[in-house]
């Protein structure tokens, strides 16, 4: 098939009307039942800005979304990075009290709603003084169809467009601001630097999202797609079966966390499932064990595999571990994140905010023009997150090895601390999760007597087998030291996990901290 034409364009707006006169009869935006070419993405984007603007909404104000993913997020998030109004889409799981705290902190003057979430929606903005105009987004494509396109200033690249909600471990949620420029800028350095992964669109290409548009990796994702001139379809959910499906229906690209990557290869139409479709697999956003990354790559040999790292605050992706660097048989580096991006710099620092040596722990600090420009209505927070030099701290805790690989130990807050000695539960993790009975695994620190913290892991066991928290222990003991190894083994039956598929620790750990003088959230 034909390469696509490439652009160095900063703006979906520029990138829209570049789209539109190249290929206007070219498929968008796909899913649950609607469909859109690019010529009718940018009218209709224009015919919305139209519609908002007519409710006094204009550049700077905020638009909620409320609902799975869908084509209808996808044209009013387009309508609203072209006219500077920041959308805030939300997550449908949320309680109704943690969307109404979303709603009052951005201000929306809007919330579009598909069907399925009147009820939640209504009772969220029941807890609201001063709730936003609700309007459901079938409602809102009909209207905004009976509006002349839109005249209207474009926005500027470092303009905020998207404000995405962090998942949070303890406190309320904080509104990360992002830029036309935060979702672009890599892509053109990229290109630049001969990066295949970049520029290698074809005619004919589908990019699917089926992680939750309410987080960088659902929104992100359509991103691509839309700067790539290619078609996007919506996927409501992730279901594995749905993944399947839609690989084989003709999906090229898309983005999983190791999570869900697992549902996909271990369900059982994987084994029956053409994945020739697939040129590209990102995944991400969470530790991926090696074992299941060599059963990913033995699954689908002929994907290309690419590992992303990064977070919301850096508008996703910042290192990549390249296809070149996974292999069949597994290696070392398949347990790194990759290296960092051209345009990016990482540096692994210590406490005194000084780069430690190759090889030692410290935290990740990214200086990137992906990063934030802070969090909405918090500068003490931004701050903290966001030194002067302008360098990112991750919270993350990692290694960077000779060459420049980072290899991710864990988020420092999950740190635990044994007996003086540091332990990093992706490690541990990583070491367990090869054992033949267990398909989920979560490492946790419990108080101890002795040692302040020791090593605790909670499983999941496959399907009809049975663990023995002996033998798990002395399979972890064969692989990593013994201090880092469980003390105790814990067989749940489902792993806790938010919207996004990343484990709550929290919950696993509290339990066993209730009462304690020292607590660990």
């Amino acid at each position: 098939m034909a390469q696509i034409a490439q652009h160095n364009l900063l703006t979906l707006d520029e990138i829209l009307t570049h789209w539109t006169a190249a290929q206007p009869d070219a498929p968008a935006i796909e899913g649950g039942g609607l469909a859109f070419t690019y010529g009718e993405v940018e009218r209709l984007s224009r015919q919305i800005i139209a519609m908002l603007a007519a409710r006094g909404i204009g550049a700077g104000d905020r638009v909620a979304f409320l609902g799975k993913n869908a084509p209808t997020y996808g044209l009013l998030y387009c309508a609203c990075a072209r006219a500077g109004i920041v959308i805030a889409p939300i997550g449908w799981r949320l309680a109704p009290r943690e969307i109404a705290y979303i709603l009052g902190d951005t201000g929306a003057k809007l919330l579009v709603v598909a069907p399925d979430f009147m009820d939640l929606a209504a009772a969220a903005m029941a807890e609201l003084e001063s709730p936003p105009e609700l309007l459901g987004d079938a409602a809102m494509l009909a209207e905004a169809r009976g509006c002349d396109a839109a005249r209207f200033t474009p926005c500027g690249a470092d303009d905020p467009m998207l404000q995405l909600y962090t998942s949070g471990t303890t406190g309320h949620p904080k509104g990360v601001l992002l830029s036309n420029a935060n979702l672009t800028r890599l892509r053109v350095e990229g290109i630049a630097a001969g990066l295949t992964y970049y520029s290698d669109y074809r005619a004919g290409d589908c990019m699917m999202v089926a992680m939750p548009i309410a987080h960088i990796g659902g929104t992100g994702t359509f991103s691509l797609a839309m700067i790539a001139g290619i078609r996007c379809r919506f996927e409501a959910e992730f279901t594995p079966a749905g993944v399947l499906a839609a690989i084989e229906a003709g999906t090229t690209h898309m983005f999983l966390v190791p999570a869900a990557l697992q549902m996909v290869i271990q369900h059982p139409q994987a084994a029956s499932t053409d994945f020739s479709n697939l040129r590209y697999l990102i995944y991400g956003a969470a530790p991926m064990p090696l074992e299941l990354l060599k059963q990913a790559v033995q699954t689908m040999p002929n994907t290309q595999f690419l590992q992303a790292y990064g977070m919301t605050e850096t508008t996703g992706t910042v290192s990549i571990l390249p296809p070149e660097d996974h292999s069949l048989e597994g290696n070392q580096r398949m347990r790194s994140a990759g290296k960092a991006l051209p345009g990016v710099r990482i540096e692994v620092r210590g406490p005194d905010n000084i780069e430690v040596p190759r090889g030692e722990i410290g935290e990740v600090c990214i200086l990137s023009p992906s990063n934030t420009a802070g969090y909405w209505k918090l500068p003490d927070a931004t701050a903290k997150t966001i030194d002067p030099d302008g360098w990112l701290h991750t919270g993350d805790a990692g290694i960077m090895d000779a060459d420049g690989y980072v290899y991710i130990q864990d988020r420092i807050k999950d740190m635990i601390i044994s007996g003086g000695e540091n332990v990093y539960p992706a490690e541990v993790e990583s070491a367990i999760y090869g054992h033949p009975a267990i398909a989920e695994v979560a490492v946790i620190g419990v108080p101890s007597a002795v040692w302040g913290e020791e090593v605790k892991a909670c499983v999941v066991a496959k399907p009809g087998m049975e663990v023995d928290a002996a033998d798990v222990i002395a399979w972890a003991c064969e692989r990593i030291a013994a201090f880092k190894a469980p003390k105790s083994v814990d067989v749940i039956p489902v792993m806790p996990r938010n919207a996004s598929g990343k484990i709550l620790r929290r919950e696993l750990r509290a339990p066993y901290w209730e009462g304690q003088e020292r607590q660990v959230s």
